[in-house]
């Protein structure tokens, strides 16, 4: 069922690799069971990727550019797009703004910002979703997400800038345990030198004022030094780039930023609850 659901679904990048594939594999006179061998894979599971059944993974592009490439480079520049329709669909013209940003400033909340994730909290958020996904999809939108991280190695570095909830800081998914590592590994990007998280706290709205009421959103300068902004309601991807509109979110999320707790002080919680027992 699940395979039938991933022909279903299949791009057109995952139809031209799978094509590719068995025409080189042809054109060399391999069998499947050959060209499973030499790149770790069985028999069935190039069968799978060459019917788009189960397509390619990150690293089985990875092992056949090895193996039946030939230098010409196409699993290997099949890669970026492959992990791009693994996205769903609402979130994937803002993952292309998203991997070439200048700027990226979140407010986040109800989860940990999927940048941030960790692959054990990416799984469990993703296998607990609703409509539930298939284990093979799942795992796919796994490897998509982790692949996201790209962007704090990037050269030029982006400024990264991210706003949780405190309630973020405490729902778990998954384990106690998992929550646990996930904070760990937030405290540690929150120490690069392009990153800044904050916290906002969860007695804000004690204070009189409180600007994050509106919901979550994402906004971007892109290498073009345009600014947009990205939200997302029950599965629907909104982009806004009217410069009216971008200007008076852009002014919230200043709002939100100056109420949350200064990354020092938001880097000392997220220790302290990183060290408590669930």
């Amino acid at each position: 069922m699940a395979r039938a659901e991933n022909k279903a679904e299949a791009g057109g990048t995952a139809h031209l690799v799978a094509a590719l594939a068995k025409a080189l594999r042809e054109q060399l006179q391999l069998s499947q069971e050959q060209v499973g061998k030499m790149t770790g894979y069985t028999a069935s599971a190039i069968s799978a990727m060459e019917t788009c059944a189960q397509p390619a993974s990150d690293q089985m592009l990875v092992k056949l550019e090895e193996a039946i490439g030939g230098g010409l480079r196409v699993f290997d520049k099949a890669r970026k797009w492959m992990l791009l329709e693994k996205y769903p669909a609402r979130f994937r013209g803002f993952s292309e703004l998203e991997a070439g940003a200048v700027t990226l400033s979140s407010y986040e909340t109800l989860v940990v910002d999927g940048l941030f994730q960790t692959e054990e909290y990416a799984r469990a958020l993703i296998s607990g979703s609703y409509p539930p996904v298939s284990e093979p999809k799942r795992e796919e939108l796994v490897e998509a997400r982790l692949a996201r991280r790209k962007l704090f190695e990037r050269s030029p570095a982006p400024m990264i800038e991210l706003i949780l909830e405190e309630a973020v800081l405490r729902r778990p998914f998954g384990s106690w345990e998992i929550l646990r590592g996930q904070l760990r590994s937030l405290a540690e990007d929150a120490r690069r030198d392009n990153v800044c998280v904050q916290v906002l706290p969860l007695d804000r709205g004690l204070r009189g004022t409180y600007a994050g009421d509106r919901g979550a959103m994402k906004l971007v300068e892109t290498k073009e030094h345009e600014h947009v902004v990205y939200m997302e309601i029950e599965d629907q991807g909104i982009l806004i780039n009217d410069p009216a509109e971008v200007s008076q979110l852009a002014h919230r999320y200043a709002k939100i930023r100056a109420q949350a707790l200064s990354p020092d002080e938001s880097l000392g919680l997220i220790e302290r609850l990183a060290g408590e027992e669930g």
